[in-house]
């Protein structure tokens, strides 16, 4: 489903060169669940944003489900992401404003779904993420765990073959990252793909299997 074929990644401030990612090359299958581990520095986010089409390569090629993407457009790369990608981030990055219910159903308006699908589609992810009755409440008057149950919610509602999760529990305590990471799990088992990035040895041992980074490098386990 996603292979990289020596991704290097440079960025270029005035006459000050720093390569984030040298020479990655690695693949994940279909349904997969990877956590990738590395210290601060090491080029994790960097490839995350590579992956999830938020960002470009230097060089090399990037196929996701068999398209070269590493070529594309800004726009065109929007469009991929929409289709194919569901982000989950360390900071939830819910609309403070907006209950979760409108937060959930913001990407299904951008897509220009109607009234009715957006309802049944919105309902039908807050009880798969068990908060039916907080559906008029605002991130104010929600836990940290239901806020990012919220995200993941948001995250799948256009129904992707892919979640990408940045440090998912990294917020969290230990009872409530254990249970977003049952969520993921459950996930997993209904047939997405998920890459994680943690770094907590414990939260990757949910995962198949993990990639390690180190100086932008992928360390053989």
């Amino acid at each position: 489903m996603i292979k990289l074929e020596n991704i290097t990644k440079v960025y270029k401030t005035g006459t000050i060169s720093l390569e984030a990612l040298k020479d990655i090359t690695l693949a994940i299958e279909q349904g997969e669940f990877i956590s990738i581990m590395g210290p601060s520095g090491s080029g994790k986010s960097t490839l995350m944003n590579i992956i999830g089409c938020l960002d470009t390569s230097t060089s090399g090629s990037y196929f996701l489900e068999e398209e070269n993407v590493a070529g594309l457009t800004f726009d065109q790369l929007s469009e991929v992401r929409n289709r194919k990608i569901g982000f989950v981030f360390q900071s939830f990055n819910l609309l403070l404003y907006s209950t979760a219910f409108e937060n959930i159903e913001l990407p299904l308006l951008y897509n220009g779904k109607k009234t009715k699908a957006r309802k049944q589609r919105v309902n039908e992810l807050l009880e798969q993420v068990g908060l039916l009755d907080w559906s008029q409440h605002k991130p104010t008057e929600l836990s940290g765990g239901q806020q990012q149950r919220v995200a993941i919610a948001r995250a799948l509602v256009n129904d992707p073959p892919i979640l990408l999760a940045d440090e998912p529990t990294g917020n969290l305590d230990s009872k409530s990252g254990l249970e977003i990471m049952e969520i993921f799990n459950a996930l997993w088992q209904s047939g997405k793909t998920i890459l994680m990035v943690t770094h907590d040895p414990k939260i990757a041992d949910y995962s198949q299997r993990t990639i390690n980074l180190f100086d932008g490098k992928v360390v053989p386990n």
